[in-house]
């Protein structure tokens, strides 16, 4: 293996990791296909933005978890297994989602989706895209 490859090798772990952690954080309780089109909105993101997964997923105010909780560690060995087989699976796989790029809980109403297009709703999201 050359050094290229290690590079790309090295960029894919660490966006899998950073997926893994925002599906953990944000949507473990939800069934897969949830779980999957969350990490499709931050895949998505990322994507239009041109930017890391780490980049999107650690911006201000993007997931809550990411200014919410003390640590980024998981508590739940098996649970973050789990979600690392989803977020691999979305890496791999095409976005169901029609390119959305935000979603919120089904019990909450940010004022921000008035001004979003509704795509569907996975389990306990409701999901939009500009």
């Amino acid at each position: 293996m050359n050094v290229r490859d290690e590079v790309q090798v090295m960029s894919f772990l660490e966006g899998l990791l950073w997926l893994t952690l925002n599906v953990y954080h944000e949507a473990r309780s939800e069934p897969k296909i949830g779980q999957l089109a969350v990490a499709h909105v931050t895949l998505n993101r990322a994507s239009q933005s041109n930017q890391s997964l780490e980049q999107v997923i650690t911006a201000p105010k993007q997931f809550s978890w990411t200014s919410l909780q003390k640590s980024y560690l998981p508590d739940e060995p098996e649970v973050f297994m789990s979600c690392m087989q989803t977020a691999m699976k979305a890496m791999m796989s095409s976005d169901f989602t029609k390119g959305a790029t935000f979603y919120h809980r089904t019990d909450v109403r940010p004022k921000w989706a008035k001004d979003k297009r509704y795509v569907a709703q996975y389990g306990e999201h409701l999901f939009y895209r500009n």
